[in-house]
């Protein structure tokens, strides 16, 4: 049984989403999906990322790393940042 979850994005997560063909939606969209049926699927980071958990999955053969928050009293799940490895915390910490 999925839970129902409300979805969020920020500014950031959508300025990406949008510059994504529509195939490399599809494969965003599942691993969107993946983390609805368990937000605890990435990994929780530390320090002044603490408020972050990274979901990392493939899109066309590269790996990517998807940035999101989830509040369990909720269930809502906050989609921050998509992108590849390189500068994608700083990226971040720029944007909180």
């Amino acid at each position: 049984m999925v839970k129902a979850t409300v979805v969020l994005q920020t500014p950031t997560f959508k300025k990406a989403v949008k510059k994504l063909k529509p195939n490399q939606k599809k494969q965003l969209d599942v691993a969107i999906q993946s983390l609805m049926e368990n937000p605890a699927l990435g990994v929780q980071k530390k320090g002044d990322l603490a408020f972050l958990r990274v979901h990392k999955f493939k899109m066309n053969k590269q790996l990517r790393l998807l940035g999101y928050s989830f509040n369990d009293g909720t269930l809502t799940l906050e989609l921050m940042a998509l992108g590849s490895h390189e500068n994608f915390y700083r990226d971040i910490k720029r944007h909180t």
